[in-house]
């Protein structure tokens, strides 16, 4: 009978070490709740980076992938199959734009965006072969490939990986005046960001920072590209984070929870004008778009409209927030927050660290991971019930009290 310890040990010595978990060591989840190889149930508020949106292993995704799975998996593009029409028709319409562009990962579809706004600037906008330009965002996180750790700040996810992709212009997040600052350059073909940095630890811009930042996009003939990754797919209280302020991106990146995390789907929606920038033979994956993924991300899609998720995390969002506020400890300097997306930032002192709550609330069954060194995320399930929330945050505020 293998122990925690065991399957930690197992990891550690076949596995790199470019993780560093909380340890528990899990093997079956349900709804809001995953439980470790001992049995002992926990409160999941991480839901995988926000994939597990809708719950884990939803019996309406999984039926739809284990369906499909046991029919045909992968065709790959070289052909078509009777699946991606129906997926491509279901989520462009169901966001709004003309075309969809498939991929598996977060990263692959940042990536393919990064792309098809260049296309775009060459052949729509006519800046001069490779002089186009992006702008992106400090402290922001669009994932890991060389190019996009190229545009990271962070030290971490940047050293050692040069020499980085040229082309891109870094401005402060939230500040209106240094985009259009960074907008005067004419060769900038698109503006990259996140509604609301979740790496960074759930920072949420001014009010009418994406409305301003739109319109000036739009004034300069500049594509406004979301990274809605984490913060869509009813995460922050609105189907998109970009939905609070009605703004319409060029370019919406979509990933995680699309699937429900029960399958790697991302996807790349944008209209005629642009999509279509992209010839056959210029851009591509062997998986994206393969039936498995469309039949799970039109099920995933499905759940987050009949179960109203984008109302719950609106409602659920403010109850958790207030309830937050209400504890008392000089540990918690700030909670901040849209929806059921939230991050509290710790006052880090020796034996008191955001790393020591998160440990300390596992052993009390609620699972969270610490960002950033001081800051703690909470992003539960939104099949969260008001019930089981409170249920939680009297477990979290037990770990308070333990540590004041």
């Amino acid at each position: 009978m293998m122990t925690a310890k065991d399957y930690m040990d197992r990891e550690n010595k076949y596995g790199a070490h470019n993780y560093e978990p909380i340890p528990v060591v899990l093997e079956k989840g349900e709804g809001i709740y995953v439980w470790d190889v001992a049995g002992k149930k926990y409160f999941d508020f991480l839901s995988a980076y926000s994939a597990v949106n809708q719950g884990h292993c939803h019996p309406k995704i999984v039926n739809a992938m284990v369906d499909q799975a046991k029919k045909l998996t992968l065709t790959s593009r070289a052909f078509y199959n009777d699946v991606l029409g129906e997926y491509e028709e279901y989520i462009t319409k169901y966001f709004g734009y003309d075309k969809v562009l498939p991929m598996n990962t977060g990263a692959e579809a940042v990536e393919t965006a990064i792309k098809l706004s260049r296309k775009w600037g060459y052949q729509k906008k006519k800046v001069k072969d490779n002089e186009a330009k992006i702008i992106v965002c400090q402290d922001n996180f669009h994932g890991r490939t060389t190019t996009i750790v190229s545009i990271s700040t962070d030290p971490d996810a940047r050293a050692d990986y040069g020499p980085y992709t040229p082309g891109f212009i870094t401005i402060p997040y939230n500040n209106i005046p240094a985009l259009e600052k960074a907008l005067e350059d004419k060769n900038v073909v698109s503006f990259l960001l996140e509604p609301i940095q979740g790496e960074a630890g759930v920072f949420v811009p001014d009010e009418g920072y994406l409305k301003k930042a739109s319109e000036l996009c739009k004034k300069n003939n500049v594509l406004f590209m979301a990274d809605e990754v984490q913060t869509g797919i009813a995460r922050t209280g609105k189907m998109l984070a970009c939905d609070h302020e009605n703004v319409r991106p060029d370019i919406l990146i979509l990933g995680k929870a699309v699937s429900g995390g029960v399958f790697p789907v991302s996807a790349v929606l944008s209209d005629d004008d642009i999509m279509l920038c992209i010839k056959p033979g210029q851009h591509g994956s062997t998986f994206g778009g393969n039936p498995i993924a469309g039949k799970v991300a039109m099920a995933a899609l499905e759940v987050v409209k009949d179960e109203k998720l984008a109302e719950n995390a609106e409602r659920l969002g403010k109850i958790f927030r207030e309830e937050f506020r209400s504890i008392k400890s000089d540990m918690i300097e700030l909670v901040r927050g849209k929806g059921l997306l939230n991050a509290v930032v710790i006052r880090n002192q020796p034996g008191k660290t955001a790393l020591d709550v998160c440990i300390a609330m596992a052993e009390n069954g609620v699972l969270a991971k610490p960002t950033h060194g001081n800051i703690i995320r909470f992003a539960p399930p939104l099949v969260i019930t008001e019930e089981q929330l409170r249920e939680a945050m009297d477990k979290i505020k037990e770990v308070f009290k333990k540590f004041e």
